[in-house]
């Protein structure tokens, strides 16, 4: 095993982990210190016409597949629900990074096919697998606050971002994980018997 790229690896994705993390921390003070507008996009007005707004050709129909919407002098409500809506993917990158980072150590000190690297390989499928759809809904839902906050009749209705393809990822490190972690039992067990 190539254990100078996987220390470099390692080392590579514990600085990415904190420099996401500071990037989370750095956005959040930031932007509650800011005064400026907070704007969201919303879908809600998809394919509505757009009436006499466009110079189109005749025979052409024109129609909005998002509304950008944004509020001057917002409420506490308001800046903390943009936040919600900006910062929990580069939360959950810098964790699942850091998560990442030390399953690489544990490869390194100890090998690839230990107990201590199937737990945090076990560990990691279950912080994606469970953290992408909170992330997503947390994201969701303060966008679709934000937009009823603006347009109360907008009627946008809770939602979920994306991208939940990263289950499918979560949930093969955690089967991943309980193979490895039955391998090492069993060759724990056999070297035993010998």
């Amino acid at each position: 095993m190539n254990t100078r790229f996987t220390k470099i690896l390692a080392t590579l994705t514990f600085g990415l982990a904190m420099l996401w993390g500071l990037t989370f921390i750095g956005t959040a003070v930031s932007h509650l210190t800011d005064d400026g507008a907070v704007c969201v996009q919303t879908g809600f007005w998809a394919n509505a016409t757009l009436e006499g707004g466009l110079p189109v050709g005749e025979g052409v129909d024109a129609s909005s597949s998002a509304a950008r919407l944004c509020q001057n002098s917002p409420s506490a409500a308001q800046r903390a629900a943009d936040l919600g809506s900006r910062l929990p993917w580069t939360l959950f990158a810098s964790i699942a990074l850091l998560l990442f980072s030390r399953l690489l150590d544990a490869v390194v000190s100890q090998g690839p096919f230990t107990d201590k690297v199937a737990r945090r390989l076990t560990v990691l499928g279950w912080f994606v697998t469970v953290g992408t759809p909170l992330a997503g809904l947390v994201v969701g839902w303060s966008e679709s606050w934000l937009v009823d906050s603006m347009v109360p009749m907008g009627g946008s209705g809770l939602s979920v971002s994306d991208p939940q393809v990263l289950i499918l990822p979560g949930i093969a490190a955690v089967i991943l994980g309980k193979i490895m972690r039955e391998g090492v039992r069993m060759r724990e067990d056999l070297e035993g018997t010998i």
